[in-house]
């Protein structure tokens, strides 16, 4: 039988228990996507590896591109590696068809990929990168704007505005680089798709990798 000290612990631990859960609820809540394709792109200002303020309305009338990445990420790795180099690939496709690609980085301090503008710039020096701009977005606000939650997490946004596509950059969720080659490219198809005017067959995707290593 209970004693009044054992039913006061019990309780105390039923309500961390309903508030550890509570917080997970709020916490997975916080992380889903809060826009979905042929939904208006949250609008979002922030600096560049550059120091330079980039702003989504810089680009209207043109498909811009989201690309969550973290360097220590090795899901990111796997699309970056030399051969075949397939995000850089993307990124210079993208580039040739007057496509804006932003890199966005929503590493909180001191945790995996966060970096300086200066470490950032090295980094697509080095991996011969060709984003239009790196989005420095330490605090996660831009991340948790549009409900990031891995790296790579992509999102392709339509010259007028609104989300075309959202999820994984591919249909092969693994970081090994032999599996790239095998595997349908969702932010290819999608960008053909919106530059021919047409709908997005594959609109929206699990997204996988790293989780996005938010403050």
């Amino acid at each position: 039988m209970f004693s009044r000290r054992n039913l006061s612990l019990a309780a105390g631990m039923a309500a961390a228990v309903a508030l550890t859960a509570g917080a997970l609820i709020a916490s997975t809540a916080h992380a889903s996507p809060l826009v979905t394709p042929g939904e208006p792109a949250p609008a979002f200002t922030g600096l560049d590896s550059n120091g330079d303020y980039v702003s989504l309305a810089d680009f209207a009338g043109k498909t811009v591109v989201l690309e969550w990445t973290n360097d220590g990420c090795p899901f990111v790795q796997k699309h970056y590696a030399t051969p075949p180099a397939n995000m850089q690939t993307l990124q210079a496709e993208a580039a040739a068809n007057d496509v804006v690609w932003l890199s966005v980085i929503s590493s909180g301090p001191g945790k995996q990929g966060h970096v300086s503008g200066n470490e950032a710039n090295a980094l697509t020096t080095s991996r011969n990168a060709a984003p239009a701009h790196v989005i420095l977005d330490p605090s996660g606000d831009i991340g948790r704007l549009y409900g990031a939650k891995t790296t790579p997490h992509m999102f392709v946004i339509r010259p007028d505005g609104t989300l075309a596509y959202e999820g994984a950059i591919d249909s092969r969720a693994s970081a090994r680089v032999d599996d790239i080659d095998s595997a349908t490219n969702y932010v290819r198809a999608a960008l053909t798709s919106v530059a021919a005017g047409e709908p997005v067959a594959v609109a929206s995707s699990k997204p996988y990798g790293c989780s996005v290593k938010y403050e």
